[in-house]
C-alpha cells in the first residue's frame, strides 16, 4: 500500500542526512590542506536541521504530526513536543561537538571527511529515535546511532588503547543489540503489533505471562547497556579514555541521551502496563549505577576516565525517576517523574559538554590529561580555571552551579512525591560522595595561589576560537538555566504530555 509522506515532518532528518552525504562526497575532491572544510559543511547541515526543527515549536499540537502511518492509524514517525525537545538537545550538542572537533582532527592525522560523515550519521539516528513510535523504527534508529560510534571511538589508530576501546565498545554493543532484539521479538509475538501504543493496549488487556515479563526485562537490559548503567557499564571508561576526547564528549552526552530517549518511549508508552515490573528493576539499577560510578570515580587519576565514571553515576541519577513506578502508577506521579528525567538530561548535557570543552582546551598544554595536571591551573589560565570550576560546581549541584542544583532538586522531588523516599535518600548520599571529588578537583584548580614560584610553570597555550566558542555557548547556557530555571519547567511538562498514551 502506498503511503503519503509528510516531508515537512521529516525535514530535519532530510537536511542532516543530505549534509552527511554531501560531506562524504565533497571530501573526495578536497586537497589534504582543505579537508577541514568538511566541518563547516557539517555545521551548515546541523544548523539547517535545527532551523527546520524549530519550525515545529508550538505548532505540533498535543498528538503531534505523524507520517509512515499504518491502516489502524498508528504512525511509526511522530513529531510532537517530546520529539522536538530532544531534537533540539541533540542538534545543539552536535554544534558543540563539531566546534570541539575542528582543531583536534585538523592537527592530527585523521580522515576528517569520514569522521564528520560518521558523526552526522549518528546524529541523524538520534533525530529519528526521538520520533520513533514503533519497535522497528526504534531499533533501526538505535543502530544508526551506535554503529558510527563504534568506528569513531577507534579513530586514534596509532594508539593501541583506542583500538582496544573500540573493540570493547563494538562487542558490548552487539551483545546489547542481540538482547534487545530478542526481547522485541518476544513482544511482537505476544502482542502481534510493533506500534508502541498498540503494544500498551494489548499488554494491559492480556494476562501476564513469563514470556511477557522476560521480554520486558530483556528490552530494559538492552537499553541499560546503551545508557551505561551498572553493571552493564564496563565498556564506558575504557572507550571514553581510548577515544578522541571530542568523541568521548559525544558518547557521554548525545549518545547517552539517545539511549534514554528510547528507554523513555518504550517504558512510558509501550510498557506502561508493566510499570510495576520495570519500575523496581530500574530503581535497583539506579542505586547500583550511581553508587558504583561515584565510588570508583574518586580513585581515578586520569581526567577523562574520572569523567567517564562520573557519567555512569549521572546515568544513575537519570534512572531515579523511573523508580517512581515501583511504588506509584498514577498518571500525575509518572508525568512528574518523566519530566524530571527530561530536565536532568537537558541540564546534564550543558554541564558535561562544558567540562569536556575545558578538558580539550587544557589537554593542548598537558596531553597526558592527568588530574594532577590541573593543579594550579589558575596560574596560567585564570579564565579557564574559573569556567571549569563553575562547571564542576554545576555537576556537584553546589552554588554557584545552581543549574546542577535545580536538576537534582527536580529528581529528588519526583522521587519523594512518587513515594520512593528510600531512593531519594540513596541519591542524597551519592550526591555528597560526588560533591567530594567534583569540589576537590575544583579547589585544586586554585591550589598554590599566593605561594612563591618554586617550580617551573607550564606555559599557557593559545586556545583555538572554535573551542572558545564551545566553552562560551555552554557557559552561557548553564548561567541562563541557573538564573532562569523556568525554561525547563515550561518545556518538559508539555513534552511529557505529548508522550502520554
Amino acid at each position: 500500500m502506498l503511503q503519503s509522506i509528510d516531508y515537512h515532518t521529516i525535514a530535519p532528518e532530510l537536511i542532516l542526512g543530505g549534509a552527511a552525504l554531501l560531506v562524504l562526497m565533497v571530501d573526495l575532491f578536497l586537497s589534504p590542506q582543505r579537508k577541514w572544510l568538511a566541518m563547516p559543511l557539517s555545521m551548515f547541515g546541523v544548523l539547517g536541521a535545527l532551523a527546520a526543527t524549530l519550525t515545529f515549536a508550538g505548532d505540533v499540537g498535543g498528538a503531534g504530526r505523524g507520517t509512515f502511518c499504518s491502516a489502524d492509524g498508528g504512525c511509526a514517525f511522530v513529531v510532537d513536543n517530546f520529539a522536538v525537545l530532544f531534537k533540539v538537545i541533540f542538534l545543539v550538542a552536535a554544534v558543540v561537538v563539531l566546534l570541539l572537533s575542528l582543531n583536534y582532527f585538523e592537527e592530527g592525522r585523521y580522515y576528517q571527511g569520514e569522521y564528520y560523515f560518521l558523526l552526522l550519521t549518528s546524529f541523524f539516528g538520534m533525530l529519528t529515535i526521538a520520533s520513533s513510535r514503533d519497535l522497528i523504527m526504534l531499533f533501526i534508529s538505535l543502530e544508526i546511532v551506535s554503529v558510527p560510534g563504534f568506528v569513531i571511538s577507534g579513530f586514534r589508530k596509532s594508539d593501541t588503547r583506542s583500538s582496544e576501546s573500540a573493540i570493547k565498545f563494538f562487542l558490548i554493543g552487539v551483545l546489547a543489540t542481540a538482547v534487545m532484539l530478542f526481547g522485541m521479538s518476544l513482544i511482537y509475538g505476544l502482542t502481534g503489533s510493533l506500534q508502541l501504543s498498540t503494544i500498551a493496549t494489548r499488554l494491559a488487556a492480556d494476562p501476564r505471562t513469563p514470556a511477557g515479563l522476560a521480554a520486558v526485562g530483556l528490552v530494559i537490559t538492552g537499553f541499560a547497556f546503551k545508557v551505561s548503567a551498572a553493571p552493564f557499564h564496563f565498556w564506558a571508561p575504557d572507550t571514553y579514555q581510548g577515544a578522541p576526547v571530542p568523541v568521548a564528549a559525544f558518547l557521554s552526552v548525545a549518545s547517552k541521551a539517545a539511549g534514554f530517549t528510547g528507554l523513555m518511549a518504550v517504558c512510558f508508552i509501550g510498557f506502561r502496563p508493566y510499570a510495576d515490573v520495570w519500575g523496581p528493576l530500574l530503581a535497583v539499577l539506579a542505586v547500583i549505577t550511581m553508587t558504583l560510578g561515584n565510588l570508583v570515580a574518586i580513585q581515578q587519576r586520569h581526567m577523562v576516565r574520572l569523567l567517564a565514571y562520573s557519567s555512569v553515576a549521572q546515568a544513575g541519577y537519570m534512572l531515579v525517576p523511573f523508580g517512581v513506578a515501583a511504588a506509584s502508577r498514577t498518571t500525575a506521579d509518572l508525568d512528574q517523574a518523566f519530566a524530571a528525567t527530561l530536565s536532568y538530561i537537558a541540564i546534564y548535557a550543558i554541564m558535561n559538554l562544558g567540562v569536556f570543552a575545558c578538558v580539550i582546551a587544557v589537554a593542548r598544554r598537558t596531553p597526558r590529561n592527568l588530574v594532577a595536571d590541573y593543579r594550579g591551573l589558575v596560574k596560567t589560565s585564570p579564565v579557564m580555571a574559573v569556567v571549569l570550576a563553575f562547571f564542576l560546581f554545576c555537576l556537584a549541584g553546589a552554588p554557584p552551579g545552581v543549574a546542577g542544583l535545580f536538576a537534582k532538586f527536580v529528581v529528588f522531588r519526583a522521587a519523594i512525591d512518587g513515594q520512593v523516599v528510600w531512593l531519594a535518600v540513596v541519591m542524597a548520599v551519592n550526591t555528597v560522595i560526588a560533591a567530594y571529588y567534583y569540589l576537590k578537583l575544583a579547589f585544586n584548580l586554585f591550589a598554590g595561589v599566593g605561594e612563591p614560584a618554586g617550580e617551573e610553570r607550564l606555559p599557557a597555550v593559545r586556545i583555538p576560537a572554535p573551542i572558545v566558542v564551545a566553552i562560551g555557548v555552554t557557559a552561557v547556557a548553564a548561567l541562563v538555566v541557573s538564573f532562569y530555571p523556568q525554561v525547563m519547567l515550561d518545556l518538559t511538562p508539555r513534552a511529557v504530555f505529548a508522550l502520554r498514551p
